[in-house]
């Protein structure tokens, strides 16, 4: 391997950088202009990173606050071998975890551990509720309970993938949830639902239309626990379907947390392709 070093010009980078991962994105079933607005996303900030090259590839990294704690990124690496750099670069400048996110496949990054996952699949026609399940909307006086136990279960999501600790899961819930429901219940774009099956309400789901061109995002279809492995863990990503038919879109999307190889199953039975993946390791 040629030796790696730091520049400054980002110009040949950033076009490489483009094509492929909107190539990836178009390539599980995005629209061009979802996969634009999710390029868009990905590329906040980049005029920050640190550019290298051993003059046949890019490392794109950072060292950043997360947290309380002094994290590396991993932006981007096609140098071949170049992990061993990207990290070194990162410890010598004080951190104490390194983060990558993934666009195709986990490449040099398998051993990482995966803390979490985006999911897209595209909704054809217009999906019908299974049978023996109903869906209304949540009521606005149902709406606090829902909340506080959909934040506990956000936070120990994080925990169980091992992202975080859970005083640093409980931040990162206060500010996600003041950040997605800025007016709780009557937040626009943001539906809320009750799935019920023999006249018992069996599970909850809250969606965001809109959260990309043509795609609902997914926050939470959660089947209470006592209803699991009855199937409805299946029924409840048909009406996260039926849901973003419901508001005009054409995909839906979701995150899916490391370390719940169950759910994880459950996606790929159902067509859900990974379109970007998160892993970490301590230094």
């Amino acid at each position: 391997m040629e030796k790696i070093e730091v520049v400054v010009e980002h110009g040949a980078w950033r076009a490489g950088f483009v094509e492929r991962v909107l190539d990836a994105y178009r390539g599980v079933g995005c629209s061009p202009a979802s996969a634009r607005a999710l390029l868009e996303q990905r590329l906040e900030g980049s005029e920050g990173w640190t550019l290298a090259t051993d003059g046949t590839g890019w490392i794109a990294v950072e060292v950043a606050q997360d947290d309380g704690t002094t994290v590396g990124r991993i932006h981007d690496m096609t140098v071949p071998g170049g992990r061993a750099w990207a990290e070194r670069w990162c410890a010598e400048r004080g951190a104490q975890r390194v983060h990558v996110r993934l666009t195709g496949g986990p490449g040099e990054f398998a051993d990482y551990p995966v803390r979490g996952q985006n999911r897209i699949r595209a909704v054809a026609g217009e999906p019908e509720l299974p049978a023996g399940l109903t869906v209304r909307r949540l009521t606005e006086t149902e709406y606090p309970v829902w909340y506080a136990a959909e934040e506990a279960a956000y936070v120990a999501d994080i925990v169980r993938s091992g992202a975080l600790t859970p005083a640093q899961a409980q931040a990162k819930s206060d500010r996600d949830f003041a950040r997605y429901l800025p007016q709780g219940y009557r937040t626009p774009g943001h539906a809320f639902y009750a799935m019920e099956a023999e006249g018992e309400v069996i599970g909850t789901g809250w969606v965001n239309h809109g959260f990309l061109p043509g795609v609902t995002f997914g926050f939470s279809l959660q089947v209470h626990e006592q209803h699991r492995g009855r199937g409805y863990g299946r029924a409840a990503m048909s009406v996260g379907a039926w849901a973003a038919r419901q508001g005009g879109d054409d995909a839906l999307m979701f995150n899916v947390f490391g370390g719940n190889d169950i759910a994880m199953g459950l996606y790929d039975s159902t067509g859900f392709a990974v379109l970007d993946e998160y892993r970490s390791i301590d230094l």
